[in-house]
């Protein structure tokens, strides 16, 4: 199935790391593009960092030549949905790292405490009664609700947490409105990934940890898929799912291996 592929979209938690700890075969993976000329994109659903935070995280762990813009995240792309729908200045009030703050300033919105037009909420590791309660007040006054991703758990080296998907359903239960959700699986990061490779879906190949974002996204748009279980899928997740990736694999040694036939 690998013969005609010229583009890999590659997740990142759970398939390169778990928290701080890189997995095997990550520099590997990254000396494969180099030396087979394989064009790549990292595209992750957490919005906790910008893509600059990404490319010193691979440095810190080994790989070198890694670009900002080769990292595609559900920050950024919540960045590119807010600057079509609202004017510089709007109002917001974000849960969420450092990262996708730092992102939602530059690019011209207001961060304030209270009176917010728009909550927008991704994974925030300091989450707190306090944070979900100013939220649910501004949706239930009238604020519009974005979530970056939907992704329910977060693989971590303890194994599996709560990601944003969990914030954002406990607002949605407290407040009564539902979230317009931006990452994966909705087509917008691999859009983004796509015109950055300028691939065809046809000769790119996802590899992800997550059936329902990494894997179904992937295939609604004709993307070839493998499934690492490194992060969060079992074999028994994997067997009771209705959606099967193309090719499964251990973890990435094993996909290198397939790769280099």
């Amino acid at each position: 199935m690998f013969e005609r592929i010229e583009a890999l979209i590659c997740d990142m938690d759970g398939v390169l790391w778990r928290g701080s700890m890189a997995l095997p075969g990550l520099t590997e993976l990254f000396d494969f593009f180099r030396a087979s000329k394989i064009k790549f994109a990292l595209a992750t659903n957490n919005s906790r960092n910008t893509p600059a935070d990404y490319v010193k995280k691979l440095a810190d762990m080994g790989v070198a030549g890694v670009e900002p813009q080769h990292i595609v995240t559900s920050g950024t792309a919540t960045v590119s949905y807010m600057k079509t729908r609202f004017p510089p200045g709007t109002s917001l009030y974000v849960i969420g790292g450092d990262g996708l703050k730092r992102m939602l300033s530059a690019a011209g919105f207001s961060l304030v405490e209270a009176g917010a037009e728009v909550v927008v909420c991704g994974i925030d590791f300091d989450f707190t009664y306090e944070k979900a309660r100013t939220a649910t007040l501004l949706i239930r006054a009238g604020a519009q609700f974005i979530g970056t991703n939907p992704d329910s758990s977060f693989p971590s080296p303890a194994g599996l947490v709560p990601g944003a998907g969990s914030l954002l359903a406990m607002i949605a239960a407290a407040s009564g409105t539902s979230p317009t959700v931006i990452g994966k699986p909705e087509r917008g990061m691999f859009d983004a990934a796509l015109k950055q490779l300028g691939t065809r879906p046809q000769a790119t190949l996802m590899v992800g940890d997550r059936i329902n974002t990494d894997i179904m996204g992937a295939q609604a748009l004709g993307i070839k898929t493998a499934l690492v279980m490194t992060g969060v899928e079992t074999e028994e997740s994997l067997q009771s799912s209705e959606a099967q990736p193309d090719a499964v694999f251990r973890g990435l040694p094993e996909l290198l291996d397939a790769l280099s036939d």
